[in-house]
């Protein structure tokens, strides 16, 4: 038989409990057992939150409610490859059950700290060309994901870039050396350029305090600059934007978040929908499904996007053909 005061703190413990929505005894345990997604961001979260908002939507529609179904452990690299390591660690410290990221330094991080968590990247370039997976139909190893293409588009952004701009024979191409994945695109940038006619300037970056220094390199080099887009790119795109403006510059992006911050054009994969199918990828391995046999998917929504604000900075007109073939004009 329970005494007053025993029976009055379990009264008080149970509204506790009722507070939260869960007994309070198994609060924490309730919140171990959910499934838990660790959240590599190649940059940062303002940067990142269309793809991420994409990303929660379709796991919220098939059935993965943050904080309810499953536990979403969040980390932001700002751009520095080092901290990728650093944090796929702590995934593994956590056991997570899966690894959601983008990019290929990123991929090479999380596979280096485990063989074991599966790894689903939302966009990387050339999964197989940088060893991410063995191939596209069959990954094999703890990695799959989707593909960027993005090699096999540099020959369109040129393109792209030569109507735009009149006259264009010199291209510089910014990449950050320090991403194998940015190495293979300046390379085919290199090797696609000639064949259009086109001189290339390559110069190289590594960290944000390189591309102020990029942009006194290149003064007086080039007619237009091609930008490589990978996470340390997103973290300093206003910055880019700026100098190139600054420059006289016309930009060409693989991703439209430099196009809103001031560059000219881009054209790639919509990243949100990359993002939104990484989360039917993930889907499929929280129910059971091994890595191994998801094969790699390729994109299937490609967009082009053009800023005729930044176009009449640089007094240049767009043709008509184009902004009729563009997805989105920022005006």
């Amino acid at each position: 038989m329970l005494g007053v005061g025993q029976m009055r703190r379990r009264e008080f413990l149970g509204v506790l409990g009722g507070a939260t929505g869960l007994p309070l005894a198994a609060h924490g345990q309730q919140v171990a057992k959910l499934p838990t997604i660790g959240f590599l961001g190649q940059s940062t979260a303002s940067a990142e939150s269309q793809r991420v908002g994409a990303f929660l939507q379709r796991l919220r529609e098939l059935g993965w409610i943050e904080g309810r179904t499953v536990a979403i452990e969040y980390r932001w690299a700002e751009g520095r490859n080092e901290r990728f390591a650093e944090f796929a660690g702590e995934f593994v410290q956590l056991k997570v059950d899966v690894i959601a990221t983008s990019g290929t330094a990123s991929v090479v991080a999380a596979k280096q700290a485990t063989s074991v968590i599966p790894i689903v990247f939302a966009a990387a370039g050339d999964p197989v060309g940088t060893g991410l997976v063995g191939s596209l139909a069959r990954p094999g190893g703890n990695v799959t994901g989707l593909s960027t293409l993005a090699t096999d588009l540099t020959g369109k952004r040129l393109e792209l870039l030569r109507e735009v701009v009149p006259g264009l024979s010199r291209v510089a191409v910014m990449a950050n050396v320090g991403n194998p994945q940015a190495v293979l695109e300046m390379r085919e940038v290199q090797a696609t350029a000639p064949t259009l006619g086109l001189e290339v300037v390559t110069l190289e970056i590594r960290r944000s305090e390189d591309v102020a220094r990029f942009f006194d390199a290149l003064e007086g080099r080039a007619d237009a600059l091609l930008v490589v887009f990978d996470a340390l790119v997103s973290t300093n795109r206003i910055r880019i934007g700026t100098l190139a403006l600054g420059a006289r510059l016309p930009t060409m992006h693989g991703n439209r978040d430099n196009v809103e911050v001031g560059g000219l054009i881009s054209y790639g994969p919509n990243l949100p929908d990359l993002w939104r199918r990484g989360a039917d990828l993930i889907d499929k391995i929280l129910r059971g499904a091994k890595p191994a046999d998801i094969p790699v998917e390729q994109p299937t929504k490609f967009d082009v996007v053009v800023n005729l604000i930044t176009a009449k900075a640089l007094r240049l007109t767009v043709p008509p053909t184009l902004l009729a073939r563009a997805d989105e004009v920022i005006e």
